[in-house]
């Protein structure tokens, strides 16, 4: 087991506001006071024990840490300290500020593939480091790949969250469902083994979004989109990609493959003509017309509409038709939306309790029925052993009394015998006598007649 820094957070660093929350997690703003250097404070609560579903399992943290500590790239968020107390582990990152790349991009006047790819070539750079390491983030969305700051010409992309990444074994199949259901590959919804590839389809997705502001897959539920993923069910919208070109969709085609082995790698995607392109794609930019600009300004406003859904409860959908009804409420929602998050941890907080109760309460009445019926079992058997005691004893006892009454008998016999002994002796005392007289007087008469002879 992993060992964190015990001392208290707060002697080291002073704790700021809020930045992000998850369902287990909570990003915060802090300042180390040796340095005065600002870092990203990410509490994750523990999971208490193995019947609680609330927190995060021990090892899962761990893992996390793990992973993190070996980990120093440009476009990957840097771990700096880990501590640890009774309810939370708090890992100390490097502070991204700069915001979601697609909330970036949203605000821009206009997109082109040009500047496209160089975030993607950014993206790309970060997975190959991973990968070279036979690491698999198993997350790679839209809210994970953040800009370090976005106020410089060309944001340095961050790729974050590594709480579902898993380093490959050699020689160990790794089989999980897990993710963000718009972005898992194929192999994970049929519970497949999972490597490198995984990461690969959601780049995929990824860039068909950047390019597109449509999701391929998604569907109107969970399993819908599951679904669409399983059954490759996409295609290339002509009025979304009307001016996108066929390198980029080749890119694309190329990264959602269903069969692992024939999709591209991330050498192979790092060196796909889109990602490195000719002289001659820098010239066409230049000679762009008007309405190809604007084009992509139509473009910029769709990626617009899909970062408002992603980050509203309005359920997607490819379409977007309802996106005006969207841009009047756009207000209302930025005001909601902090109320909306404190409740939605609440609640998460809440739930998470009752489940844990009823959890134990589950439990606890599992074992008392359990003990319960030890219980009877054993006071039943206790009964039984008892009864055969009982009968036992009965059964000896009747034997003592039979063993009494012959050995009354026994005695009388015995005494019986004592006297007819004792008569016996008596006679063969006096019958002993009688011969010693006998031997006397003969003794004495042959005494004398030998006298006689003299």
């Amino acid at each position: 087991m992993a060992v964190f820094k015990q001392q208290h957070i707060d002697d080291f660093y002073e704790i700021g506001e809020q930045l992000g929350s998850g369902q287990f997690a909570m990003v915060k703003r802090c300042v180390e006071r040796s340095t005065g250097v600002e870092y990203a404070a990410k509490f994750i609560k523990k999971r208490q024990s193995r019947a609680s579903r609330r927190g995060v399992k021990r090892d899962e943290i761990e893992r996390e840490v793990n992973i993190l500590q070996q980990l120093q790239h440009n476009n990957i968020v840097t771990l700096h300290d880990v501590y640890e107390n009774r309810t939370d582990v708090v890992l100390i990152l490097e502070l991204v500020s700069g915001g979601e790349l697609f909330d970036f991009l949203a605000q821009k006047e206009s997109l082109s593939e040009e500047e496209a790819t160089q975030f993607m070539k950014q993206i790309l750079d970060g997975v190959e480091y991973l990968h070279s390491k036979r690491i698999v983030h198993f997350d790679l969305k839209p809210e994970n790949i953040m800009l370090l700051d976005r106020n410089v010409a060309l944001p340095r992309i961050k790729l974050i969250d590594f709480g579902l990444a898993h380093k490959l074994e050699a020689g160990a199949d790794f089989k999980n469902i897990f993710g963000t259901p718009e972005f898992v590959a194929p192999e994970i919804v049929n519970y497949e083994p999972l490597g490198l590839e995984a990461d690969m389809w959601s780049i995929g997705v990824i860039t068909y979004i950047l390019l597109s502001g449509a999701s391929p897959f998604l569907g109107d539920t969970k399993q819908e989109t599951l679904g669409n993923i399983s059954a490759m069910d996409y295609n290339f919208d002509e009025e979304l990609f009307s001016n996108t070109s066929e390198l980029a969709k080749s890119f694309i085609r190329q990264l959602l493959v269903k069969d692992t082995r024939k999709r591209m790698t991330i050498q192979e995607a790092l060196n796909h003509p889109w990602i490195k392109p000719h002289f001659l794609s820098h010239v066409k930019h230049r000679l762009m017309s008007k309405a190809e600009k604007k084009a992509e300004q139509l473009k910029t406003k769709r990626l617009q509409e899909y970062t408002i859904q992603s980050h509203s409860s309005v359920p997607h959908n490819n379409t977007y038709a309802n996106f005006e009804r969207f841009a009047h409420v756009l207000e209302d929602v930025s005001l909601m939306e902090r109320g909306l998050s404190e409740v939605a941890v609440a609640h998460h907080s809440l739930q998470g309790d009752i489940e844990a109760l009823l959890t134990i309460y589950n439990d606890k009445e599992s074992w008392y029925k359990e003990e319960s019926e030890t219980a009877r079992k054993h006071l039943s058997q206790v009964r039984y052993e008892f009864c055969k005691v009982e009968a036992t004893r009965r059964l000896l006892q009747e034997d003592l009394k039979s063993m009494d009454a012959s050995l009354e008998s026994i005695s009388g016999k015995y005494d019986h015998r004592q006297s007819q002994l004792d008569a016996l002796r008596q006679e063969l005392s006096t019958e002993l006598r009688w011969l010693e007289e006998v031997m006397g007087s003969l003794q004495h008469g042959r005494g004398q007649q030998q006298q006689g002879e003299y």
